[in-house]
């Protein structure tokens, strides 16, 4: 832990903007993958709910904020956007090897390990407690277990009391309290909250913030060596509809015949 407070790496994901159009998402069942059109790239919702965690943080105590992600291609407005928010370092870890079907939840867990690993220091690692395009959630811990750190999942408020974290987790039926010592890596909920906007002045001081760019095989990760999952199928949800009338020379009959459909079909 540094002098002035927590050194907190965040990692963020670039997803397609969920909000989309459905109509912008096709499926190809022959490469095994969901193709977009016209569908910007945004910082993964949980992701920002873990960055306003960590903004959080920093005001209570101080301390500096790393941003960290991986991918093929990271957009540049996307990640400023982030950074403005209040964040102090970015680091982006871009490679070919990093495509859709090049990657799994392993092998990326194991390249972000080994981009914190790098790194000058590091206190308390946040993430999101699941992506917003695959849904996974096992980024998180998987990072956790690479760094051989322990790990706090679904945290819907973060505290710091001394050298420990206190994490109140969401429950479907509540939430309970978890004390972790440090290092940590806490995966976020979205109980937390919405990440804030920033101001013009942030959007021009991040932009004069020095970006650190790696590769895999600088970090020293065969990420398809990591790999141990293969999608072997995608296909759109099939819906067909039925429509029967039901009718009776009487209300009465009508309902009775109603009643002896829905039986049959197993609705009753």
């Amino acid at each position: 832990m540094s002098q002035v407070g927590l050194d907190i790496v965040v990692c963020v994901k670039q997803v397609p903007d969920p909000e989309g159009p459905s109509s912008s998402f096709t499926v190809d069942e022959e490469n095994v993958r969901v193709v977009t059109s016209g569908i910007p790239p945004v910082v993964s919702p949980f992701d920002e709910n873990a960055l306003e965690a960590a903004l959080r943080l920093k005001k209570a105590g101080g301390g500096r904020i790393t941003l960290l992600s991986a991918g093929t291609k990271i957009s540049n407005p996307v990640m400023l956007k982030a950074l403005a928010t209040g964040a102090d370092n970015l680091v982006l870890v871009q490679d070919g090897s990093l495509d859709y079907s090049g990657t799994d939840s392993r092998s990326t867990a194991a390249l972000l390990a080994a981009a914190i690993g790098r790194m000058d220091a590091y206190d308390l690692v946040l993430t999101g407690r699941q992506a917003a395009d695959t849904n996974a959630g096992q980024v998180g811990v998987g990072i956790a277990g690479f760094l051989g750190i322990p790990a706090i999942t679904f945290a819907g408020k973060i505290d710091i009391a001394g050298d420990k974290v206190v994490v109140e987790r969401v429950l479907p039926d509540g939430y309970e309290v978890v004390e972790g010592p440090l290092p940590l890596l806490v995966t976020v909920s979205h109980e937390v909250g919405d990440l804030r906007y920033p101001h013009i002045a942030e959007i021009k001081r991040a932009k004069e913030i020095p970006v650190a760019r790696w590769t895999a095989e600088e970090l020293g990760v065969d990420v398809k060596g990591e790999k141990v999952t293969e999608l072997v199928g995608i296909s759109a949800p099939r819906i067909s509809r039925r429509c029967e009338l039901v009718e009776g020379d009487t209300q009465r009959e009508a309902g009775e015949n109603l009643a002896r459909a829905l039986r049959r079909d197993g609705v009753l």
